[in-house]
């Protein structure tokens, strides 16, 4: 049963140029598929199996051994043809593609897809879920194949039990197939080929053939009953010896014409011959053959009926089972967005009570009540942006900052900040090997997700206990990824001494807004935060806990080679103001963009503003000097990053500053970001703002239009 079940649930992936192999597995596993690297055509060929559901090969993969590969898919079964997502370059011109047409050699465009690249997520999918239908349905038809063979291998027992032959003549080709006993009684010995003239009609007595001959016509003739029932004699055709024959069959119409005559025969010779001395055995022998005929009708009737009933129970299951499936994903649904609703309500309530609040103090003129009410505000405010960001780090659209980090240097300074955190009852302690080495990985983000499960620590002890904190360099093999992609991480494990957790809490406390805490006390978004980093980090989180003996929380982060050279930091007490410098204002949302014009004002810049990319292409091919352009990344029609590359080749020294909520086309800044281009989330302090902007003006080289 285990091994049905891992049937066709496996793609092998070839792409041996590049990182297209790791980056096409990647979003494959994001996907919940089970991914296989090969390195080239000979390792698939050798991992083909009833285990994998598809093949996914770039067009480089093609360059040798693909003989082996054709070898392999003709020793398949014959129910099996696993289907093919081939990943092609973009063809530079009209000519045939080489490597395409060895696809063609051993019959592969039946069932494969090609896919030019670049290609999108999207179409990979949707290519990749088609491909694995297909197999499922071959799977299928294997199972089927194999209930129809072993009800024909029942149906065969029991007519070779009671001496029964059987025939098959099909209309549409002409062919007639005869079992041995039927062949038999023809008196056929060999392997000679039969037909309707030269094996049914030659094989006939003479003065029998014309009648057998009409009662076949009749049986066939459209409009007619389709039944088929005749006594005629045989002449051997090989051995010359006389049999009298009962037959006994019928026609299958479609569209009311005969495609099939199907039926049995009994060699009735030892009855003919005794017929009128042996009335009283001719009598058995007709009761015989009577519950012959209810064998074969009941038999073929309980097998119709099983075959109905296993076809509702699984129906039944199947709607049972997406019911269910429908069920959990609302009530996931129902609890994501009633935790916001919950916390964004509290949060709203601060800043627009605060806010009226303080307009009703300045309106009678109460000016020094003000403050304390935007404090209240922006307090609320902040609380809301950190939800943000939590709820962003769970569904891995965050902007992470990722970098080469110290392991043993960031976890020392992360000890000092918990050392001053946690209550002096808490004991804590470090332990890193000394060849623990480097990670790639958000270092606020990191900081964040220990200081998170400290606090979750610290709840669990109540009394006291022990924090242990162990970083470790590992290998991962491919046999026991269990979801990370094989490779060197960096292993930090935090454990607590606490009251640990039963396995009906430990299954949901990565769920969004899940939390054990009293009402008031958690929004249950942090572990879900730590679960949706280290996803997006490229690694894994992994959780141990048991009432009484403690939890266990282990971050798989990717191992780095060494660290980063920094670049070189800009003085810090430099002054924010701006000398008059031109700056493009590119944001579609009108408060945003009022917002940012009025601080770079007040800043003495002179403000450009555009409402979106084509109004900023305008602004940048008709204005003259422009000293930095801040753009909102995910703008209407072309976004932020798209407007960058496109503004460069007029203005190609031109500074960059994106803002961004959401990070869907922007996860990481390293792979987002150009040259001489810097990024800030939304929302942002006005103070941050003005920094950077300050950091990347540079008053003494404007860019002039080209």
């Amino acid at each position: 049963m285990a091994e049905r079940l891992r049937e066709g649930r496996r793609i092998l992936v070839s792409a041996p140029f590049g990182r297209d192999a790791d980056s096409v597995a990647t979003l494959l596993r994001q996907e919940n598929y089970d991914v296989v690297v090969c390195l080239d055509i000979a390792e698939v060929a050798e991992a083909i199996d009833e285990s994998i559901g598809a093949i996914l090969l770039t067009e480089e993969a093609l360059v040798k051994d693909v003989d082996k590969l054709k070898s392999a898919l003709d020793a398949q079964p014959s129910w099996s043809d696993v289907p093919f997502v081939l990943l092609a370059a973009p063809r530079t011109s009209r000519a045939p593609n080489g490597r395409l047409s060895q696809l063609a050699l051993f019959d592969l465009a039946s069932n494969s897809v090609v896919l030019e690249r670049p290609l999108g997520r999207a179409s990979l999918f949707s290519a990749v879920a088609s491909a694995m239908r297909l197999r499922s349905k071959q799977f299928q038809m294997r199972d089927r194949l194999a209930e129809l063979d072993e009800s024909e291998t029942r149906l065969r027992l029991a007519t070779s039990a009671a001496g029964v032959g059987t025939w098959d003549f099909d209309l549409i080709t002409g062919e007639l197939r005869w079992d041995k006993r039927c062949r038999a009684m023809f008196g056929i010995l060999s392997d000679r080929q039969v037909s309707y003239e030269a094996g049914f009609l030659a094989g006939l007595h003479p003065d029998d053939r014309e009648r057998s001959d009409q009662a076949v016509k009749d049986a066939l003739r459209p409009g007619g009953s389709g039944e088929y029932e005749i006594d005629y004699r045989t002449i051997g055709i090989e051995d010359g010896v006389e049999r009298w024959i009962a037959a006994k069959g019928g026609t299958i119409f479609v569209d009311g014409k005969a495609v099939r005559f199907v039926g049995t025969a009994i060699d009735i010779s030892e009855r003919k011959r005794t017929q009128e001395a042996l009335a009283r055995s001719e009598a058995a022998l007709r009761l015989e053959r009577e519950a012959l005929d209810d064998l074969n009708r009941n038999l073929e009737a309980r097998v119709v009926q099983r075959t109905a009933e296993l076809e509702e129970e699984m129906a039944a299951r199947s709607r049972a089972e997406e019911a269910l499936r429908q069920a959990q994903k609302m009530e996931a649904i129902g609890q994501l967005t009633g935790g916001i609703a919950h916390d964004f309500n509290n949060m709203l309530t601060g800043i627009i009570g605060g806010i009226n609040l303080a307009k009703r103090r300045i309106a009678s003129g109460r000016v020094e009540e003000v403050g304390r009410f935007m404090d209240a505000a922006t307090e609320s405010a902040h609380r809301a942006a950190a939800l943000i960001a939590r709820l962003l780090a769970f569904s891995r659209r965050q902007t992470l900052d990722a970098t080469s980090l110290d392991v043993a240097a960031q976890l020392l300074a992360t000890k000092e900040l918990l050392e001053r955190t946690l209550p002096e009852t808490i004991a804590i302690e470090l332990k890193v090997m000394a060849d623990v080495g480097y990670a790639m990985a958000d270092a606020n983000q990191l900081e964040s997700a220990l200081l998170n499960l400290a606090i979750n620590a610290r709840d669990a002890m109540p009394d006291g206990g022990r924090l242990t904190i162990t970083a470790e360099q590992c290998r991962v093999a491919a046999s026991e990824a269990g979801g990370l992609d094989a490779g060197n991480y960096v292993m930090i494990a935090v454990e607590d001494t606490g009251v640990g957790m039963p396995p009906e809490i430990l299954e949901k406390v990565f769920d969004p807004f899940f939390t054990t805490k009293p009402i008031g006390q958690g929004t249950g978004l942090g572990l879900s935060m730590i679960y949706g980093f280290t996803q997006q980090s490229g690694g894994q989180v992994r959780i141990d806990s048991s009432p009484g003996q403690g939890t266990s929380i282990k971050l798989y982060l990717p191992a780095a080679l060494g660290a980063e050279t920094q670049e070189e930091q800009g003085d810090a007490e430099s002054p924010s103001e701006g000398s008059g410098q031109t700056v493009l204002v590119v944001e579609d949302d009108d408060a945003v963009r009022l917002l940012i014009c009025e601080v770079l004002m007040d800043l003495s810049y002179r403000v450009l503003e555009a409402e979106d990319a084509d109004a900023a292409l305008r602004t940048l091919t008709a204005t003259g000097r422009i000293d930095l352009m801040v753009s909102d990344v995910g703008l209407p029609g072309m976004n932020g990053r798209q407007l960058a590359d496109v503004a460069r080749q007029h203005r190609p020294d031109l500074p960059v500053l994106f803002v961004t909520g959401y990070a869907e086309n922007a996860a990481t800044k390293a792979s987002f970001l150009g040259t001489n281009m810097a990024m800030i989330g939304k929302p942002f302090a006005v103070e941050v703002l003005a920094s950077k902007i300050n950091e990347m003006v540079n008053p003494a080289h404007g860019v002039e239009q080209a």
